[in-house]
């Protein structure tokens, strides 16, 4: 059974653009090789603002495990990872399960 997972990041203020910058010079192309395209990459505009929002799919918790596992082993990850510490405040995680009728399996 797919999962979803949906990854929340809340960036300082004024700054999220700044990061969005950064994740697509320097870490997108790392992350995907190892993740596939995400669903979604989005940021907020109402409600609770400076946040990112990125969904992932995977074919299982199996998957997510392996997929993660080889992205955390990745030297230009690794190089990466250091630069996103002083724009994110907070991080929040969930994983989601489709429902039997969801368009998304």
């Amino acid at each position: 059974m797919a999962i979803v997972e949906e990854r929340t990041y809340t960036i300082r203020t004024g700054l999220v653009q700044d990061y969005l910058a950064l994740y697509e010079r320097e870490g997108a192309a790392t992350h995907w090789k190892h993740l596939g395209p995400p669903v979604g990459w989005f940021s907020s505009e109402i409600g609770a603002l400076n946040q990112v929002v990125m969904i992932w799919r995977y074919e299982s918790h199996a998957d997510r495990e392996q997929k993660r596992a080889k992205l955390m082993a990745d030297p230009d990850w690794l190089a990466f990872l250091p630069k996103t510490r002083p724009f994110i405040e907070r991080m929040e995680n969930r994983i989601l399960v489709p429902t039997a009728f969801s368009p998304l399996q």
